[in-house]
């Protein structure tokens, strides 16, 4: 039961932050691209990063990986809405977008994913 309490206290605060960061990004940014939902897959991505090295280090126990990884990473990134707006995009054949959008994606989380491993080792 603990460990659900700990996903629940993680998703508490993830689902919140990608809503707002979504909020933001179209209020700056404009709604033509799918900046919330990059931003916020991004931003999973450098957490959970750190998270994994941490707990490949074994500075971070099974539970802060509960907490972080499936909880507040969990909620906060998502497949299914960049999945759906890629498709959108394909299909309203903005495929230069849709293009963009897939490449920049899958950069920024890999490099951010690499970065936030790097920030564990440094910091743990």
């Amino acid at each position: 039961m603990t460990d659900l309490l700990l996903v629940l206290a993680g998703a508490l605060v993830g689902a919140p932050v990608r809503y707002l960061l979504g909020i933001d990004a179209k209020y700056r940014l404009g709604g033509s691209f799918p900046w919330g939902t990059l931003a916020a897959n991004a931003a999973a991505c450098l957490v959970l990063g750190f998270v994994a090295q941490g707990a490949t280090d074994g500075e971070l126990g099974s539970r802060l990986q509960l907490l972080l990884a499936t909880g507040f990473c969990g909620a906060l990134s998502t497949w299914s809405t960049f999945s759906y707006e890629l498709l959108t995009l394909a299909s309203a054949r903005r495929l230069a977008v849709a293009g963009g959008y897939l490449a920049l994606s899958v950069g920024a989380g890999l490099g951010l994913s690499f970065a936030g491993a790097a920030v564990a080792d440094a910091l743990l």
